[in-house]
């Protein structure tokens, strides 16, 4: 008897696959440009981790794991790993609840010109960040910026600050600009996310005797936390891979200070300044930082996953 109904199962199943084979074909460019843009540069990676390698000719001095130890012992590739991590953390504890915030009052019907904020504020996500680092840097300029000129004349500091100059305010000033470029993308995700709520649901709610804060701390937010869940994953990754604000503006300095991990590997596979590029080493370095990205959001995700049946923020 099983075997019959595997027998009748295999023609159906063969006989869909033929009518819908035509549909699979439209996968193919997208699956070849993801192989060979993605998938194959990171096993390349890996391959060449293990490499002694300056990027010219084919790899031959096969090094085995040092340079994954020469990355796990080096003091600036963990300065650069706690930088990166700075710049994530900030904005999950500061763009994260404002642009909620700001969410929840821009999904007003009431307010008016809710669409012209939305559009200023979403402005600094499709800037060039090229330019935002040189508006930044004229902006913030110690001799001539109108930063400072504001800040000397109203009395706030006695002499001009070196906002990108400096080891001490190079770093806060820089996560203070990705979180103002990110603010626009993450205030996109609270709002699709509100306008996912059914309206009724709400309202019932209103009906009911609940006041607006009541409904929006017993109805609206508990709601929110599935979709909470993915953004907080979103705006930590692109924090954690900051690279082009960080390289536009300091190229990792002064001294160091604002350097994260991507502008590290960077500095070893293209740095004109280097004797020798090492990209064995800059390939080691970037699956180390992968791996520990990899290990962290696989962390994150339990946590998030209990929180969210949870239903709270």
């Amino acid at each position: 008897m099983a075997s019959t109904y595997a027998a009748t199962r295999r023609p159906r199943a063969a006989g869909r696959w033929r009518r819908h084979a035509w549909s699979y074909a439209f996968l193919v460019p997208g699956l070849v440009l993801f192989g060979g843009f993605s998938i194959w540069p990171l096993l390349a990676s890996w391959w060449y981790a293990f490499f002694d390698w300056d990027g010219v000719g084919a790899p031959t001095d096969w090094v085995g794991f040092d340079n994954f130890s020469e990355v796990l012992g080096s003091g600036d590739f963990w300065q650069a790993f706690w930088h990166s991590f700075l710049f994530s953390f900030a904005a999950l504890l500061i763009e994260l609840p404002l642009a909620l915030i700001l969410a929840i009052l821009l999904n007003n019907a009431w307010l008016r010109g809710r669409n012209v904020y939305r559009l200023a504020l979403f402005l600094p996500v499709v800037t060039t960040t090229a330019v935002i680092g040189i508006v930044f840097a004229v902006l913030l300029d110690p001799i001539r910026g109108v930063v400072n000129t504001a800040l000397t004349d109203v009395g706030i500091v006695d002499q001009a600050v070196n906002f990108l100059g400096s080891t001490t305010t190079a770093l806060p000033t820089l996560i203070g600009i990705d979180i103002w470029k990110g603010f626009g993308i993450t205030l996109i995700y609270w709002l699709a996310a509100l306008q996912t709520i059914p309206k009724d649901i709400h309202e019932a709610a209103l009906i009911d005797g609940a006041s607006s804060r009541q409904s929006l701390r017993y109805v609206v937010l508990p709601m929110l936390v599935p979709i909470a869940v993915v953004i907080l994953l979103l705006v930590f990754q692109r924090s954690l891979n900051t690279f082009d604000l960080v390289q536009a503006t300091t190229q990792g300095g002064p001294n160091y200070s604002t350097d994260v991990v991507p502008t590290y590997v960077y500095r070893f596979a293209f740095d004109p300044y280097l004797q020798a590029p090492r990209y064995g080493f800059a390939c080691a370095a970037g699956a180390v930082f992968g791996l520990m990205t990899l290990f962290i959001t696989l962390l994150q995700a339990p946590l998030l996953r209990g929180r969210a049946r949870g239903g709270a923020l």
